[in-house]
């Protein structure tokens, strides 16, 4: 009876979430980190029971799935939480960063069948002046076997001619300066991918550096939702593709800088585990600071000067502009700012 006991005290430990089958892993491979998803409770096992190469249970529950990210892709730390790396030289020079999601099964009473989840993500070395590695554009989203079948998909962010996004310009993105005040067409598209799967922008900005993280920034969407009437979006959440235009402009009193990046915080959602597409914008506030939990992609614009500036300039010199005003160096949006 005493072991009964014992044994009784145990179960509710065990049975902490209803357990499913789960035998596949979703990951997105983004240029900034790698994020993987597996269905929440893989045959019973609690988030706190799952980690990350073994050595860091830092998992998050999100929606209907537990989710694992690798923040730094960086030489300096290409082992976080056991990521193992390898670079492959030749011609096409590429990077493979691998890691794991396994099951901790040294309790006593194990109940639950051990999970492993294996994954590794390939990036194509480049690189570039800004020493960027990666290319920033783009990113892999994948599943290798399991229930929910076998696929890869390629996620990219494009400018594109016109509201009809049916020409995508070729990169480097050059903007003359006197384009200032255009209209800029931006979609993000994940080809490959079933009617399940949504594109969902969560968050753009544009900074004065690749740093995505930098404070002085010109916020664009917000939630899901246009930072002001400059900003149109076209679709998000509804198919594969997700579209908006934003009003060309500049960060004023920083003219010497050379390249402008605009940041884009985006995620492929599983339509029939969740609801993918954001409430309405009426009903919801925009917070005045975005703080991107998912992957990120990025995109350099260039813009060129015309030669006949008066303005102290040399002619010829690639100036590069991202195109709107930005009264403040912080992030607040302030009304009535000027526009150049």
């Amino acid at each position: 009876m005493t072991f009964l006991g014992a044994l009784l005290m145990l179960l509710p430990v065990a049975w902490t979430c209803i357990p499913q089958k789960a035998d596949y892993v979703m990951v997105s491979c983004f240029p900034n980190a790698i994020i993987a998803n597996v269905p929440e409770c893989p045959y019973g096992w609690d988030i706190e029971q799952l980690s990350l190469g073994g050595v860091c249970y830092t998992g998050i529950h999100s929606p209907a799935y537990y989710r694992f990210v690798i923040p730094d892709l960086t030489p300096k730390n290409h082992s976080y939480c056991g990521t193992q790396s390898e670079y492959i030289a030749g011609k096409d020079p590429k990077y493979i960063f691998s890691n794991s999601i396994v099951s901790n099964d040294t309790s006593l009473t194990v109940r639950n069948q051990p999970v492993n989840y294996t994954f590794s993500c390939t990036y194509r070395a480049a690189y570039l002046v800004n020493n960027a590695v990666f290319s920033q554009r783009v990113a892999t989203v994948y599943v290798n076997n399991g229930s929910l079948g076998t696929f890869r998909s390629q996620l990219s962010m494009n400018v594109f001619t016109n509201s009809k996004f049916l020409y995508a310009k070729d990169a480097p993105y050059v903007i003359d300066t006197s384009d200032i005040g255009s209209e800029v067409f931006i979609g993000i598209e994940a080809k490959g991918l079933s009617n399940r799967f949504k594109v969902v922008i969560s968050n753009c900005w544009a900074t004065p550096t690749p740093y995505s993280t930098d404070k002085k920034r010109w916020s664009l969407i917000i939630n899901s939702c246009s930072s002001d009437n400059t900003v149109t979006i076209f679709e998000n959440a509804k198919d594969s593709r997700s579209m908006f235009k934003f009003n060309s402009f500049r960060f004023q009193r920083l003219e010497k800088v050379s390249t402008v990046w605009l940041h884009c915080e985006v995620q492929v959602c599983d339509g029939e585990r969740l609801t993918c597409q954001p409430s309405p914008c009426s009903v919801r506030s925009l917070s005045s600071e975005v703080h991107p939990s998912g992957g990120i992609l990025t995109a350099e614009f260039h813009i060129k000067g015309n030669g006949s500036s008066n303005n102290g300039h040399i002619p010829g010199t690639s100036l590069f502009f991202l195109l709107v005003v930005l009264i403040n160096t912080c992030c607040d949006l302030v009304n009535g700012s000027s526009v150049d």
